[in-house]
């Protein structure tokens, strides 16, 4: 799996939340009544992605970051994306875009937790709250030394 391909899934999915969001019909301004500092959901979430990402493969994150059980929050070029580790030694890439409807999905202890209507997912993307009901998209990563990176060895 290439860089290309994750970014253009991250892509897809962001299209999908957002054309799924204005297909609801229900609410379309979150955030009614307070929402303190809450992440704007975001149509634009999927589309930072550059056109043309660049071939070389990176770091993600360090393998030490990201804690057993737990989750981090990362950049791939300019896309916000989860690296997971839900038992240790197993990594799992995720995007960061709620499938209900498109607001960044930020990491929670043991799981994951949009923060507009309540959606969790498990630390492999599987809905487990609603009004989420798709698994968030992932894609592959390996371990190189210390580093995490995009792609399989």
């Amino acid at each position: 799996m290439t860089r290309r391909n994750v970014l253009a899934g991250l892509g897809a999915v962001g299209a999908a939340a957002t054309l799924a969001a204005c297909a609801s019909g229900g609410t379309t301004t979150p955030g009614s009544g307070t929402s303190g500092g809450a992440t704007t959901p975001g149509a634009d979430d999927g589309s930072t992605a550059p056109a043309d990402p660049p071939a070389a493969t990176g770091a993600i994150a360090k393998v030490a970051d990201v804690p057993v059980g737990g989750a981090i929050t990362a950049e791939l070029d300019g896309v916000a994306v989860l690296i997971a580790q839900p038992t240790a030694g197993e990594f799992v890439g995720l995007s960061a875009i709620c499938t209900h409807q498109g607001c960044t999905v930020a990491p929670d202890g043991d799981h994951l937790t949009c923060p507009c209507h309540g959606s969790t997912f498990d630390l492999a993307g599987a809905a487990t709250q609603g009004p989420a009901t798709e698994s968030l998209a992932t894609f592959a990563l390996s371990v190189d030394g210390e580093d995490l990176v995009v792609g399989q060895a």
